[in-house]
């Protein structure tokens, strides 16, 4: 009776356990980059049973367990399945240690008419925008200074926020939306080689209309001993050619150095201040796409002892303020707002604002004059810019 009731038991168990088990794997696929995680559960938990099974069924027919020898083959793939789990579980964690840069950030921060962070202008506005109003895209380190333009001149009741009138997409969706007609007019850094391409495609002409100047820059953990570094330096540590902080004058470590997506404007830049030297292959992560298919793409900067990466000043400083990095100077200059202003800073680049040759919109021009006036300089300024001469 007593072992009828076990079978029945381990039974009800089994018939349970095994579609939860199989669910959990799914799910462990999901969420996991890892793609031997799912199997190696799913293995476990079976062999669990194999040897649950087979000591009920050895204790029924032989009124004895297993032998320990025949337990131990049992056993032994049930171990190594825990540690293959709980060591990549422990691997995660230790990796997670690390402060990881991510490009977004709380925008819903900087939307107008919502937000106390925007620069804001001394009196009323000079030119006040009617309908059609000007649809408006850029990238992130950017938001800020478009979002205080529309706080400025967009007519609060006629400004709804569900709609994509004013929409912060970064910089590769912004040419994309510009190209296929989805916005009129983006705050971007310059175009990519390849950017430029798909417009000359469909025979479309950008016209870029600079509004001030920023310093891309170059960025190490705090701990980091190394403060400055060459523009060559760099160069050599972007193309492979030095591999070591040792030989920069740091520790010896070797250097892991992070790159950004294809098109965003911090890689564009990146692929400008190269010079046409060929960029090393950057660190790769396997992620989950939507689907659960492992993809793998430009891992995020992670802010480890031995690592570099790069942005915009603004960005670093004025947005996400990780106190855990530290700007480099490159040629021995600080990336500040005065030597971007005296461009003595060797890495200055401008920023534009962008639109498509042809743009039917009557409220471009305008708004377009009044960005370059006195009234517009003063809200980059403000928000912590170096306007445009």
């Amino acid at each position: 009776m007593m072992w009828a009731f076990c079978i029945v038991l381990l039974t009800l168990i089994t018939i349970v356990a095994l579609p939860i088990v199989s669910m959990s794997a799914f799910m462990l696929a999901w969420a996991t980059a890892h793609r031997y995680m799912s199997p190696v559960f799913m293995f476990t938990v079976i062999m669990v049973f194999v040897y649950l099974w087979s000591m009920l069924i050895s204790k029924q027919r032989n009124q004895c367990w297993l032998k320990k020898k025949t337990q131990l083959v049992l056993i032994l793939p049930v171990i190594l399945g825990i540690c293959i789990l709980g060591g990549t579980f422990a691997y995660d964690a230790w990796q997670s240690r690390f402060e990881v840069m991510r490009s977004e950030v709380d925008l819903f921060e900087y939307e107008p008419f919502h937000s106390d962070k925007l620069a804001v202008l001394n009196k009323k506005s000079s030119y006040l925008m009617q309908e059609p109003l000007l649809r408006l895209d850029g990238a992130t380190a950017l938001y800020p200074v478009y979002a205080s333009f529309v706080q400025a001149v967009y007519p609060r009741e006629g400004y709804d926020d569900s709609t994509d009138i004013v929409r912060c997409t970064t910089t590769p969706e912004a040419y994309e939306n510009l190209q296929k007609g989805d916005t009129d007019l983006i705050f971007v850094a310059a175009p990519s080689d390849k950017q430029r391409e798909l417009f000359e495609k469909e025979g479309k002409e950008l016209i870029m209309v600079p509004l001030g100047m920023e310093a891309f820059v170059f960025f190490v953990n705090s701990e980091n001993p190394v403060e400055s570094l060459t523009s060559q330096q760099i160069q050599d540590i972007y193309s492979g050619n030095i591999i070591n902080w040792k030989d920069v004058g740091g520790n010896d470590e070797r250097i892991r150095a992070f790159q950004r997506p294809e098109g965003s404007g911090s890689q564009s830049a990146l692929l400008r201040f190269m010079e046409g030297k060929k960029l090393m292959s950057p660190p790769q992560k396997d992620v989950v796409s939507g689907m659960g298919d492992i993809v793998t793409e430009t891992a995020e900067y992670e802010n480890r002892e031995n690592a570099i990466g790069y942005s915009f000043r603004y960005y670093t400083q004025g947005m996400v303020k990780n106190k855990g990095i530290r700007l480099l100077k490159v040629d021995g200059i600080e990336p500040s707002v005065e030597n971007i202003r005296k461009d003595t800073y060797p890495i200055s680049s401008p920023f534009y604002a962008v639109y498509v040759k042809g743009n039917t919109n009557k409220n471009l021009k305008p708004f377009l004059s009044w960005i370059q006036s006195k009234e517009g300089k003063e809200l980059i300024e403000k928000t912590g810019y170096v306007a445009g001469s």
